[in-house]
């Protein structure tokens, strides 16, 4: 069973999420008439979401290109968001983007730009569709490239303080947790992953206030700790 997110927490926008998913992605896979080609380092994000892909040369995926008229391609492009720390089920969002695939600018021989027509996020909590417009004007999470690093320096360097923040959730949290990780980060909360024997609860810790860079997000998790009364939500899978 899961709990949708109260309306009234601030939290990210389904374009926030994509944008913030995209920011962080070094991989990704491409598919093109059935085939799909896993793509490593080889794609950009631009001003306001263009993607750019940077195929490789002399692979499976040059030559398919090279039989097929661009400007007429359907392509979809599939990224996977994974937790950087050691949870037991570790993808947090799927995305998926597709449209059709042009030649980039003129100076950027051998790049495709992908012209986006239909975008959509899958997470724990439900499928949403992101309009094309919505997407464009969005703006990837001002944590999203630095998630990583805080998430596991409080994993590692912290366990006592993840397990601290555990403990405001107070009786609404069920007993008898294995083990609480992070799970999330962004500028406005801090979500934790409580495993049971048998299943899990996220739990998500809103911060007095938006934090704008690590400096920031670290500072609001302490002070999570001196304002116990902050809203939170938990979600049972």
């Amino acid at each position: 069973m899961s709990v949708a997110p109260s309306p009234a927490l601030p939290q990210q926008t389904a374009a926030e999420q994509v944008r913030s998913v995209l920011a962080r992605a070094i991989s990704l896979s491409l598919t093109l008439d059935g085939q799909t080609y896993d793509l490593l380092g080889a794609h950009t994000v631009g001003a306001r979401g263009r993607i750019t892909l940077h195929p490789p040369a002399d692979t499976p995926l040059s030559d398919h290109l090279a039989r097929a008229p661009l400007g007429t391609l359907d392509a979809r492009l599939d990224l996977t968001d994974i937790a950087p720390t050691a949870l037991r089920d570790r993808v947090r969002a799927r995305v998926t983007l597709t449209g059709r695939l042009t030649p980039a600018a003129p100076g950027d021989p051998g790049s495709l730009r992908l012209d986006l027509a239909r975008v959509t996020l899958r997470t724990g909590t439900g499928t949403e569709e992101v309009a094309p417009g919505a997407y464009t004007l969005a703006a990837p999470d001002p944590l999203a490239l630095e998630e990583a690093a805080l998430l596991t320096h409080l994993a590692d360097a912290h366990p006592d303080l993840v397990s601290d923040l555990v403990v405001l959730a107070g009786s609404r949290l069920p007993h008898g947790a294995v083990r609480a990780l992070p799970l999330a980060i962004d500028r406005h909360a801090v979500s934790l992953r409580c495993e049971y024997g048998e299943g899990h609860c996220d739990l998500r810790l809103l911060f007095p206030g938006e934090a704008r860079d690590a400096t920031e997000a670290g500072d609001m998790v302490r002070r999570l700790l001196t304002a116990p009364r902050c809203a939170h939500h938990h979600d049972h899978h």
